[in-house]
C-alpha cells in the first residue's frame, strides 16, 4: 500500500500558497448575464425609471439601454446591459408627443419617440396642408433640438384587402369563386358569384385566404330568388350579387389569374359560339376552352335553368360563380357540369361546363363592369 500521507506532507507551504493562489475569487468569476432580451431590457429601464432612461433599441445586434445620468448607467452595466447616456428621458419626450396629439386629427402625419436618435420624429406625407404644418411648426419651435421633422414623398392608405374576380370567397360554410365586380348607377359595387352557394339573402362573405369580411348577400337566383323565378334571358337562373362594402375590402375591376397575373375587365356582353373562354376558380383554371352553345336548358341534381352557357373548359368543386371571360371582356358566372377530377390550363377532355350569362345578370340588377 502506497503512503500517500507521508508524500503530501513533503509539500512545502510556499508551494501550497502558490497553488492556492492561482484560484481566483469567487466573486471575481461571477460577472452579470449580458442583457440580450428587449423584455428584460425594458423591464429594467421601467424599473429604473421613465425620468432617468430614454428607451431602449438594437444598434446592430446589441441592446443599448438610453439613460440620463451616471448612476442610472452603472444599473444597466449591474444587469449585463450596455448604456448610452442622453439628454432627454423617456417622460420628457413622452411630453412632447402628447402636445403633438393635442393638435388633434391631422392627416397624413405620423409622429413618435426615437430612442436611437433621443427625439420626437415627425412624419409629413403628402397632402398635408399649409394651415396643419403651421400647427406642427410652433410646437417645433418650442422644442427645436427634440424634434426632427422628415418629408415622406408617399400618401397613407390603410392596407384594404383587395377582392378581384377568381378570389376564393367563403359563407356559411361554403366556398365558391368571385366572379366579377361590378357597380350600380350610384357607384355602389357588387361583387358577383353563383347563386347555389348559398342561396338567399342577409348572408355575409368572407375572403378565403384571410378572413376579411366582404359584405352582404343582397340579391340572388338559383332557379327562383330576387327577382322571382329565372328564365335564362331577363333573369339569370345561378348567380348572386354581394354588396362589397366591409371596412377593409378593397374590390377591384380585375380577373386573378394563378400566377398572379391580372385581367383587367372593361366590358361584358353576350357569348358567341366558338370563341375562346378563359375559367378562372379559387380550385383550378382552363384557359384552353372554347362556348360550344349559348343558350342551353340544363339539369342539375334536379334543379333546371335556362338560357345557360355552354363551354368545352374543365371546372371543379369550389370553382362556382368564377369568371369566364374573353380578353377583358365579362361573360359567364360558373354554375356546374361534368364530374371531372383533374383539371389544369393545358387539361384535354369531354368536359361540360355551364355558365350564367353576366350580361343577363348585369341587365337585370342595373349593374356594370369595371
Amino acid at each position: 500500500m502506497r503512503r500517500t500521507r507521508k508524500r503530501l506532507a513533503q509539500i512545502s507551504p510556499v508551494a501550497l500558497l502558490a497553488t492556492i493562489a492561482l484560484t481566483p475569487p469567487a466573486s471575481a468569476a461571477e460577472a452579470p448575464t449580458p442583457l440580450t432580451s428587449p423584455v428584460r431590457a425594458t423591464a429594467l429601464a421601467e424599473e429604473i425609471g421613465e425620468e432617468r432612461t430614454g428607451g431602449v433599441y438594437y444598434e446592430g445586434d446589441k441592446l443599448i439601454v438610453a439613460v440620463t445620468d451616471q448612476a442610472a448607467a452603472q444599473s444597466v452595466r449591474d444587469a449585463g446591459g450596455t448604456p448610452k447616456l442622453v439628454t432627454r428621458s423617456t417622460a420628457e419626450l413622452a411630453s412632447i408627443h402628447s402636445e403633438l396629439d393635442e393638435l388633434g386629427d391631422i392627416s397624413n402625419t405620423a409622429w413618435g419617440a426615437e430612442a436611437r436618435t433621443n427625439q420626437v420624429v415627425v412624419e409629413l406625407f403628402n397632402g398635408v396642408s399649409e394651415g396643419d404644418r403651421a400647427k406642427i411648426n410652433e410646437i417645433v419651435a418650442d422644442h427645436p433640438d427634440a424634434i426632427r421633422v422628415e418629408k415622406v414623398d408617399s400618401g397613407l392608405r390603410f392596407k384594404a384587402t383587395d377582392l378581384r374576380g377568381g378570389n376564393g370567397i367563403t359563407s356559411s360554410g361554403w366556398i365558391c369563386t368571385a366572379g366579377f365586380n361590378t357597380k350600380n348607377s350610384a357607384g355602389a359595387v357588387y361583387t358577383l358569384t353563383a347563386g347555389h352557394c348559398v342561396p338567399g339573402t342577409g348572408n355575409t362573405w368572407y375572403m378565403d385566404w384571410n378572413g376579411q369580411a366582404i359584405g352582404s348577400q343582397t340579391s340572388y337566383n338559383f332557379g327562383t330568388g330576387t327577382g322571382g323565378k329565372c328564365d335564362g334571358s331577363t333573369r339569370g337562373c345561378d348567380w348572386a350579387a354581394i354588396r362589397a362594402n366591409a371596412s377593409g375590402i378593397n374590390p377591384l375591376g380585375t380577373v386573378r389569374y394563378w400566377g398572379g397575373d391580372y385581367h383587367q375587365i372593361d366590358r361584358s356582353r353576350y357569348p358567341a359560339e366558338g370563341e375562346s373562354i378563359d375559367r378562372i376558380g379559387v380550385n383550378s383554371q382552363d384557359k384552353t376552352g372554347n362556348v360550344t352553345k349559348t343558350s342551353v336548358t340544363v339539369n342539375i341534381g334536379g334543379k333546371t335553368m335556362y338560357g345557360m352557357m355552354e363551354t368545352n373548359n374543365c371546372a371543379l368543386g369550389g370553382d362556382s360563380g368564377g369568371p369566364a371571360l374573353n380578353g377583358t371582356t365579362a361573360l359567364g358566372l360558373l354554375s356546374g357540369g361534368s364530374d371531372e377530377t383533374t383539371c389544369t390550363s393545358s387539361s384535354s377532355g369531354n368536359y361540360r361546363n355551364y355558365f350564367t350569362k353576366v350580361q343577363t345578370v348585369l341587365n337585370e340588377r342595373g349593374l356594370r363592369v369595371y
